[in-house]
């Protein structure tokens, strides 16, 4: 019986590429305002008042919630405090 290898969890589990990289994105902007959020020592109120959510959402996020969160919305979030750079590279 031969394994299959993924390169990620997410092509794993995903029933498409895209489907795959919508939530590698999503899990990447969540981890990068997370880690933001932490960096800068707000609380969950001040962050969600920062970046436009309310702290329910904030606490969503911190508790890694991505089923939560479209990407549109986590780009919305970044938007109001965090300049947001994208880097396009071919699949292997």
């Amino acid at each position: 019986m031969s394994k299959q290898r993924f390169k990620s969890v997410w092509d794993a589990i995903e029933d498409t590429p895209g489907d795959a990289a919508n939530m590698k994105a999503r899990a990447e902007l969540m981890r990068a305002i997370t880690e933001y959020i932490r960096n800068s020592g707000m609380t969950q109120a001040e962050a969600a008042k920062t970046l436009g959510v309310t702290q329910p959402r904030i606490s969503d996020l911190m508790r890694g919630k991505i089923d939560v969160f479209s990407l549109d919305t986590l780009v919305n979030m970044l938007a109001a405090e965090i300049r947001l750079e994208m880097r396009l590279k071919k699949a292997a």
